[in-house]
């Protein structure tokens, strides 16, 4: 039986559901890069994935971390930064298009990363969802190295109330486009959590990127 979905509550009426937004990201993020590209971005390894004994669901997440945790209201995010992997990058607000697709940060600046603005601002409670490319016909994109985090590794998100939200990396997966686990990635927390998506797994010049490497975190100072 297929798990019921239910919205998280401090999105706005209008956010798409998490099956929605799955494909909505998914299709945006889908790019086929016919430009000479680079070195191989890296992919996380099995060690980085959640561990078999954390139960899956949308708030596997941050099932470990204490639930008496810091929340911030809501407040657009402005810059994001990532010391791990050398991100310090502005951010840019997503929308939907006219056919549903979440359109992904311009290919023209391969450096910004990009939240869905219709869903949870970083750092309030429920689930964040951040995107950017992993390489553009220009180059390496914000989040080339997206796939080296490791659990532990902090991601830092400045926001427009000048507060900076810290979130700590619970898990990097890897997951095949045609097997995108929606409701993990994009289901409903009770305490503030962050998504950071870009596009990864085996590449084929006509079909682009394979696969999606998510990241898991959950805020964890302010």
């Amino acid at each position: 039986m297929e798990p019921r979905y239910e919205p998280v509550d401090p999105s706005p009426p209008s956010a798409p559901s998490a099956k929605f937004l799955a494909y909505a990201l998914l299709a945006g993020l889908v790019l086929v890069i016919t430009a000479l590209r680079g070195e191989q971005p890296p992919q996380p390894p099995t060690a980085q994935s959640f561990s078999s004994s954390v139960p899956p669901g949308p708030s596997s997440a941050a099932s470990t971390r204490d639930p008496s945790g810091p929340t911030l209201p809501p407040s657009a995010p402005v810059r994001m930064r990532i010391p791990a992997i050398g991100v310090n990058a502005p951010m840019t607000e997503l929308s939907l298009d006219e056919t549903g697709a979440l359109r992904p940060p311009s290919a023209g600046l391969p450096g910004f990363a990009g939240w869905y603005g219709a869903g949870t601002p970083p750092g309030s409670v429920g689930t964040a969802v951040t995107a950017g490319h992993v390489d553009t016909p220009q180059g390496p994109g914000v989040f080339h190295r997206l796939g080296a985090l490791a659990k532990g590794d902090t991601i830092e998100i400045i926001r427009a109330d000048r507060r900076t939200a810290v979130f700590t990396v619970d898990a990097v997966e890897l997951y095949d486009k045609e097997a995108f686990p929606d409701e993990k990635v994009y289901g409903s927390s009770h305490r503030p959590e962050l998504r950071v998506i870009t596009c990864g797994g085996p590449y084929a010049e006509e079909t682009g990127y394979q696969g999606n490497v998510v990241v898991y975190a959950t805020l964890t100072a302010v």
